[in-house]
């Protein structure tokens, strides 16, 4: 049956391409005002058109998630506005160089961990009495398998994704008597532009599309998802407890 998320305030990063796009794309069709963020401007113009064309309304957000200050700056627009949020979806990541730990520059970890967690970190604090305000607050996070299988000269974005699963987990612990929930999702391999990046002799046409995972995304953001501080993984269509240590 599908998500019906009438009415319901929705903010999603990275929001003008791949995983992003689709996401925003759904919430849409399930009845979200979207609050897409992007540094594109273009991209975000297409996919409000793209909004519009399913019935759907949009806020465009253009900003590099390295903004900080930003980040606050639209905590307060949205509670001047809707004073709530019901759903956020850190979405934006980025790949970083892939390369021998020791030949990373100290400029490129910094941009990964920037984006990867800093941002997610300052989204959390930004929002967390917009999700407060909410009835049935959803915090999402897109992670990887390479926050768990740490691969050879993958050393920032795997470092990254992990340090993002520990800010969500204890997000999820510390707002466990709430009404949010906050959750992980690991897509897997997907037809995306970083994929591309990271698997350049790979034929795309074997994989996932960003459409086949956006309404699985979406179905977590449903106030009658009850379940907090678990993965969703996209690869075996399961919902993944982490151990938790004795």
């Amino acid at each position: 049956m599908p998500t019906d998320l009438k009415d319901r305030v929705a903010v999603v990063t990275g929001a003008s391409r791949g995983i992003g796009r689709a996401v925003a794309l759904e919430l849409a069709r399930a009845g979200a005002h979207v609050i897409a963020v992007a540094r594109t401007v273009g991209g975000l113009e297409e996919l409000d058109d793209e909004i519009r064309a399913v019935g759907g309304q949009a806020t465009l957000v253009p900003v590099d998630l390295k903004d900080f200050d930003a980040l606050d700056r639209l905590g307060a627009a949205i509670h001047e506005r809707w004073q709530r949020l019901d759903i956020l979806i850190g979405n934006a990541g980025i790949l970083g160089p892939i390369t021998p730990l020791g030949h990373c520059d100290q400029k490129s970890w910094d941009d990964v961990m920037a984006i990867n967690v800093t941002a997610n970190w300052r989204l959390i604090r930004s929002f967390d009495p917009l999700l407060r305000a909410s009835d049935a607050g959803r915090a999402i996070f897109l992670s990887s398998g390479a926050a768990h299988h740490c691969r050879a000269y993958w050393g920032p974005y795997s470092v990254s994704k992990a340090a993002l699963e520990a800010l969500v987990r204890t997000y999820a612990a510390e707002t466990e008597t709430s009404p949010i929930r906050a959750l992980l999702v690991n897509p897997g391999p997907l037809r995306t532009r970083m994929r591309a990046a990271a698997m350049p002799g790979e034929d795309p046409m074997t994989l996932r599309t960003p459409e086949e995972i956006a309404p699985k995304i979406v179905a977590l953001a449903d106030p009658d998802f009850a379940r907090t501080g678990v993965i969703y993984d996209f690869p075996q269509d399961a919902i993944l407890t982490p151990q938790r240590p004795a």
